[in-house]
């Protein structure tokens, strides 16, 4: 069944998702490692070859959550998935459902485009995500440790 308060993001939201996204960032505690502009957003989203994709979460008329994800690929399995970048949804509006939403939202393009995985990583200090979580059936996948290669490193293996 599809939410009504759940639809695919327009180029009109751009201001209100740069908004979620740093209120993310300040919650997971790194303020300063955010630097999205509008423009970027912009692009990546409704550009020409967009390689993101978002979902809205509208509570009151309000955008009030986001889910921002893209594609990737298992060669294990042959098929596509979903990377969930970002899911937010504004502490006011919490304990209202709309994170379940998004994520079922999510969980219906999976089934409907046939991908096979969706997939997001979660700060170990994040007890009540993790909890949300798992209460909807994911499961972590603690045998991989993420890497990340950015900033002066980058440019160093880059060069």
């Amino acid at each position: 069944m599809t939410d009504e308060r759940i639809r695919r993001a327009r180029p009109e939201d751009i201001p209100a998702l740069v908004e979620l996204v740093y209120a993310l960032a300040e919650y997971e505690r790194a303020p300063e490692e955010c630097h999205l502009t509008a423009d970027q957003l912009q692009t990546a989203l409704f550009g020409d070859n967009p390689a993101v994709f978002c979902h809205v979460a509208e509570h009151e008329g309000e955008v009030a959550g986001c889910a921002i994800w893209f594609l990737n690929f298992s060669t294990w399995r042959g098929v596509h998935g979903i990377y969930l970048e970002d899911l937010f949804v504004r502490p006011e509006t919490r304990g209202t459902g709309l994170g379940k939403a998004l994520l079922t939202a999510l969980a219906q393009e999976c089934v409907h485009n046939n991908y096979e995985r969706l997939e997001w990583s979660v700060l170990n200090w994040n007890t009540p995500a993790i909890n949300f979580y798992e209460s909807l059936g994911a499961k972590p996948q603690d045998d991989w440790t993420i890497y990340r290669l950015t900033d002066k490193a980058l440019t160093k293996l880059g060069s």
